[in-house]
């Protein structure tokens, strides 16, 4: 039987059959898929073929082979591992979820995510979450933040999960796809699909006062079926998001501002840092790139690792406003 992994708990993975019934399924044996080094080998989003299994008092599937994917989209686990864990796949659109505090998301980890996206061929849509909720300075901070990626050429969503506003824009976007949410703990993935969906009914949690950042609601990564003609994969929250390996001179072609620019660099194989006449370090000191991602480019590039920070707009401002002299 073949059917599709709507839910991985580790050990167990609910599969959908084609028939439309779900069954709970393991493994056999070990998975080895040529080229990739994963903490789990079979994700959400896998096309699998199994085989049922009858006891005396229960009937399970094992999953014996995975079809080949279409894409699917990674991450390294930040100082806990080498290995790469992969978040889900066949993923027709995936949306970042964003919010300027209560927690803060950090330029560095946005870019962090569409590189990854763009590196396995996968479209992202930036979905600035809790407007009602901004202030005049977080207002501000949150427009800043949608003008530097729709510059470059990202979809941007404004949207209030409390207030519905923007559902329906969302929901176009979704139609006829799989898509995936992501973004750090407590940013509202499970809150935006109760309001796509209130059928569903997902656990949600408030923010730690403590820390401001989120706590952990989604444990597993899991897809649902939508009314309106759509699929959703909710995940956990990631808090900080690990690079998997790039050679030095590839991490340039993930950022589309800069691949523009590459051909108009006076070398080749420029990595945009001290080389003399770069298009990129030009267009920067032009401020027709933003710094922000030049920073994140440089992070990358040197093999830093992506942490929780909460300085999210005053560096790039910073950066930005002594390039003008002010």
């Amino acid at each position: 039987m073949t059917g599709i992994v709507y839910k991985s708990t580790g050990s167990w993975y609910t599969v959908k059959s084609e028939q439309g019934d779900f069954m709970e399924c393991r493994m056999k044996g070990k998975f080895r898929i040529k080229g990739i080094k994963s903490t789990n080998p079979i994700a959400v989003g896998d096309v699998v073929d199994y085989q049922l299994e009858e006891t005396s008092d229960t009937v399970t599937g094992t999953i014996f082979n995975i079809h080949d994917r279409k894409n699917y989209i990674v991450r390294k686990s930040v100082n806990l591992s080498h290995q790469m864990h992969i978040i889900a796949s066949n993923i027709d659109r995936v949306f970042l979820l964003i919010t300027v505090s209560n927690p803060p998301t950090t330029f560095n980890f946005i870019d962090r995510f569409l590189i990854t996206a763009e590196a396995y061929g996968i479209e992202t849509v930036l979905v600035f979450n809790k407007i009602d909720t901004l202030d005049s300075v977080t207002l501000d901070e949150q427009l800043y933040m949608q003008h530097v990626y729709q510059q470059i050429g990202y979809t941007c969503l404004r949207v209030s999960s409390t207030e519905h506003q923007g559902i329906e824009a969302l929901k176009e976007l979704m139609l006829g796809k799989v898509s995936m949410f992501s973004g750090h703990s407590g940013v509202g993935k499970s809150t935006l699909v109760n309001a796509l969906e209130p059928s569903l009914h997902l656990k949600t949690k408030n923010i730690s006062e403590a820390s401001k950042q989120g706590q952990h609601t989604t444990t597993f990564a899991e897809m649902y079926d939508l009314s309106f003609d759509a699929r959703i994969i909710d995940t956990p929250g990631i808090k900080g998001f690990g690079m998997v390996d790039m050679e030095p001179a590839e991490i340039s072609g993930y950022f589309p501002e800069f691949f523009k620019l590459k051909d108009h660099c006076k070398f080749n194989n420029c990595l945009h840092k001290e080389e003399p006449k770069c298009a990129v370090k030009a267009a920067l000191e032009k401020d027709e790139i933003a710094w922000s991602r030049y920073n994140s480019y440089l992070k990358i590039l040197e093999g830093d690792e992506e942490h929780y920070r909460t300085d999210i707009y005053t560096e790039d401002r910073a950066e930005s406003d002594k390039t003008r002299g002010l």
